[in-house]
């Protein structure tokens, strides 16, 4: 059974709905939300202790790296503007020119409406960029991982993800008669042990990792894990959302700074980090890959993406490849605020990257600290259980190129002063004493 002649678009329809139950039916639950009652408590008590996170408004955005939050300038610090690019000149003029020359929509899917000379050349420039012989653009990252992987496995075939996937993962194993395996998180060996398992089960075996992991920013062992992913003749999919632009000569991510870009048989990655915009792809060099264009339901039934964007992200892509001294800049920034909160005592993610995520013990803290960094001027994304791997609680840090040093030093003093007024690092005299 081959990878490629396993999509089954049409056995995984939803019933017609005249063969759903209405709401008078005797199998209906009491109330239509019922099944987030939980949810719903504890998002109360969050709500009822001050503003949420859910709730910020940005009333004016001033420049990559600040904006305007409750009558107040604010250095963004949770925006995954990795290079800068969401205001780079050269993206915004690229989009500015299509919207004039070829209208602010495209109105229907490709495959429907046909396609615009410029997503034709946007997936060129992505698969020689990458090396690869094929690439397909979607209209979000999501959409990329739900519907790549949902139509490359089916009924009788495997799908091996590791434990900290992003959600989009996890929903796409929802969208497949494939079965789902989980392997520890960046473990090789688990991994190995689950493939050995399955030694004698005929399906495709399809194992999918990321570059960064999105929530405490560390890298898979990726050498490790093609060398599993070869010993069993499993295929692999990396998701670089989160380390395109940011990894890599090219900036293809950690598969090119590996020097694995030709052992992976897909690479999906999106436009709404470094490249400043939305959208997704995949690249690959699987001849067969071309047939997903029909067979793939998140590709087929969506409106393409616009113009605007199709032009700012090529514009982008160049930069990606053209100005290196970016991800220089980004790193350097990384560097900086990296290790002045490890220097503090902050328990924070394994592998410096551009998301640098301070882990803490409790929600109420992770809120109070929060609300009172927003207070300061500083705006960083906050993930509470059951969002983050382990049920931990983390101040979750974006860092950007266009960032300055001074934005980084005045991030890490707030951190560290509110560490030691909430009790999450010692004073310092007793630091000392130690």
């Amino acid at each position: 059974m081959h990878l490629f002649l396993d999509c089954i678009p049409f056995s995984q329809q939803a019933e017609p709905c005249g063969r759903r139950k209405g709401p008078n039916s005797e199998s209906t639950h009491l109330g239509l939300f019922d099944s987030h009652s939980a949810l719903a408590a504890r998002y109360e008590i969050a709500r009822a202790s001050g503003q949420m996170p859910t709730g910020v408004v940005m009333d004016q955005l001033l420049s990559a790296s600040e904006a305007i939050i409750n009558g107040r300038k604010t250095v963004t610090v949770g925006t995954h503007n990795y290079l800068g690019l969401a205001f780079d000149e050269a993206s915004i003029e690229a989009a500015v020119e299509a919207v004039r020359r070829e209208g602010t929509g495209t109105c229907g899917s490709r495959i429907a409406n046909g396609s615009f000379s410029d997503h034709v050349a946007l997936e060129r420039e992505l698969a020689e960029l990458h090396g690869m012989a094929h690439a397909m653009v979607f209209s979000t990252g999501y959409q990329a991982n739900l519907g790549i992987i949902s139509t490359l496995v089916g009924a009788g075939d495997f799908l091996l993800l590791d434990a900290d996937s992003h959600a989009s993962i996890y929903d796409a194993c929802k969208q497949t008669q494939a079965s789902a395996i989980r392997f520890k998180h960046n473990d090789a060996a688990d991994l190995d042990k689950r493939l050995r398992r399955l030694a004698d089960e005929p399906g495709n075996k399809l194992i999918v990792v990321e570059g960064i992991y999105s929530m405490l920013g560390d890298m898979a062992p990726l050498k490790a894990i093609v060398e599993v992913a070869k010993r069993h003749g499993a295929y692999i999919l990396v998701d670089e959302a989160h380390s395109m632009g940011v990894l890599g000569d090219n900036g293809c991510g950690l598969a090119e700074r590996e020097g694995l870009l030709d052992q992976v048989d897909f690479v999906v990655g999106t436009f709404s980090k470094s490249l400043g915009a939305v959208g997704g792809y995949c690249v690959s060099n699987h001849e067969q890959f071309d047939i997903l264009r029909v067979a793939c339901r998140p590709y087929m039934f969506t409106a393409s993406l616009p113009p605007a964007t199709v032009a700012s992200v090529r514009a982008s892509l160049k930069a990606v490849k053209e100005r290196p001294h970016l991800r220089a800049k980004l790193w350097a920034n990384v560097s900086r605020l990296y290790g002045a909160l490890e220097a503090a005592g902050f328990q924070l993610g394994s592998t410096p990257s551009p998301i640098v995520a301070v882990c803490l013990e409790s929600d109420a803290t992770t809120l109070a600290m929060w609300r009172a960094l927003l207070e300061a001027g500083y705006y960083v994304n906050i993930g509470l259980p059951p969002a983050t791997p382990s049920g931990e609680s983390l101040l979750r840090c974006a860092i950007s190129a266009a960032h300055t040093e001074a934005q980084m030093d005045g991030l890490a003093e707030a951190l560290i002063r509110l560490g030691h007024e909430f009790g999450v690092l010692a004073e310092p005299r007793l630091m000392a004493k130690a």
